[in-house]
């Protein structure tokens, strides 16, 4: 941990000590290379869901899991031709997040406050599930000699640390040293688990074949228990889609694209972060080997499968290594996460205010922005678990119902701003109405998908409406101006 902080430090030397300006803190200065860009993407989708929340899955549905895999991989297709464009949009104008970009689209600064508002509810649950996360992966890898509440407040300050002074560029670094940690002890625990517990693969699937078939098929074990409904091929194939087109515009994700050093490194990376994919396979079949090894988990103890694995059968400075790998697994989406919240509402927020408006303010104001979201999801996190929890439920999907507004409205000048938010509306309405009265999925279809139609259909039905030219002549700026396109 203390190298983790000072290798986020690090990252600033020779740029006058996290100076620069808000792009500089929040973006990298737009100069990051395609080696860098992999990592700290690659960071991002391996969460501490990696090691807990796959293995977890594996453990009590089997098949269902891999729309992990199917999702990140059609999103990394996605962003090969979207991630470019933001990113030359956001340096043509000098924007530096999702609420920047919907501010200057439709030319309401009102509107990205608004946006950066809505997205931090949707983003707080990913901080305190990674802050849960590293404190069941340390309280367990330390054998309890690190309680759940001071490896809780050490995911916090570790994190806050290094992002409050290095920013993106500093994720960047740290994302260097956990893919080292993270593919080396996953490439070990794919050839030790088998090996160890059963002979090879070839056994492992012989027993899992025989004695768990429904693990290995749709809609895996389990299906219509624990709420889960029907996690059957309609539940993968919206899932995988939704998400996929979703992914390429939360807003961690596009902090990705605008610190990259061009568009071209940005489709390479989009070439090269589905191998890393691969890896994501291993903690999925290794909590389907824990059903063998340690049966009889239930509840939340089904996301410790992988790790009671290891935990008994290895020797304490592996079982250290592999933890930290987790742990990191943790740190790095959530400094992203805490980054990208923080200037959100630097920029687009308190910006509005006219004393937070100058420049070195707004790096100010995020830098406190960054504090105060990661000690509300930590408070949370000790008073009211259960509260973020089930926000994160329909987070990914809330986030889901930004697609229209953000992504259609960048390429059709028709999308109005009355039709945009009116859609997001009924999509938010419509999710959060699903989810928390337990009906995700909704006949077979992820609830979020249901709700992003009913957006689509709103903002396309209010725009129509408006007329052939929408909002173009009241706001008389050319097409040029407002909307993106593929830089070559």
């Amino acid at each position: 941990m203390v190298a983790t902080v000072v290798l986020g430090l690090l990252a600033v030397r020779g740029r006058g000590g996290g100076g620069g300006g808000l792009a500089e803190w929040s973006v990298g200065g737009r100069s990051l290379g395609t080696v860098f860009i992999w990592v700290l993407m690659a960071g991002e989708g391996y969460t501490s869901f990696s090691y807990l929340g796959a293995a977890g899955w594996g453990y009590d549905y089997g098949a269902p899991v891999t729309y992990v895999i199917a999702y990140m991989s059609c999103g990394y297709a996605v962003g090969y031709v979207v991630g470019p464009m933001l990113w030359d949009y956001a340096r043509r104008h000098g924007l530096v997040g999702i609420s920047d970009m919907v501010a200057h689209r439709y030319g309401r600064p009102w509107l990205g406050a608004a946006v950066a508002v809505l997205a931090t509810v949707f983003l707080l649950p990913y901080i305190q599930l990674q802050i849960t996360g590293m404190g069941v992966v340390v309280s367990t890898v330390t054998y309890g000699a690190v309680s759940l509440n001071w490896a809780y407040f050490l995911a916090f300050a570790v994190t806050t640390g290094f992002v409050v002074v290095s920013g993106l560029r500093g994720s960047a670094w740290v994302s260097v040293l956990k893919d080292v940690l993270v593919i080396g002890t996953l490439g070990f625990l794919a050839v030790y688990v088998p090996l160890h517990y059963f002979g090879g693969y070839g056994e492992l699937f012989d027993r899992l074949a025989a004695e768990k078939p429904a693990w290995l098929t749709l809609p895996g074990h389990g299906a219509g228990e624990d709420g889960r409904g029907e996690l059957g091929v309609g539940w993968f194939v919206s899932t995988s889609v939704l998400n996929a087109l979703t992914v390429v515009i939360f807003p961690t994700t596009v902090a990705g694209y605008l610190g990259a050093r061009s568009a071209d490194a940005l489709r390479r990376n989009a070439v090269l972060l589905p191998a890393y994919n691969v890896l994501l396979f291993v903690p999925m079949l290794l909590g389907m080997a824990a059903l063998f090894v340690v049966p009889g988990l239930t509840g939340a103890e089904s996301n410790l499968a992988l790790f009671k694995l290891v935990v008994d059968s290895l020797p304490a400075w592996a079982v250290g290594v592999i933890g930290v790998a987790a742990a990191l697994s943790s740190i790095v989406p959530m400094a992203v996460f805490m980054l990208v919240i923080g200037t959100m509402w630097g920029r687009s927020v308190l910006s509005l205010v006219p004393r937070w408006s100058a420049g070195e303010r707004q790096v100010l104001a995020s830098r406190i922005v960054v504090v105060t979201a990661g000690s509300v999801a930590l408070v949370m996190t000790y008073a009211a678990p259960s509260t973020l929890v089930r926000l994160s439920l329909v987070s990914y999907e809330g986030m889901a119902q930004l697609l229209p507004m953000l992504l259609l409205g960048l390429v059709w000048r028709r999308l109005t701003a009355a039709g945009a938010v009116g859609g997001l509306a009924v999509g938010v309405a419509v999710v959060c109405g699903l989810v928390f009265t337990g009906h995700d999925p909704v006949w077979g279809v992820n609830a979020g998908m249901v709700a992003l139609m009913l957006n689509l259909a709103v903002a396309l039905g209010v725009s129509w409406a408006a007329g052939p030219r929408g909002d173009a002549e009241a706001d008389g700026r050319p097409d040029a101006e407002v909307l993106a396109s593929d830089p070559r």
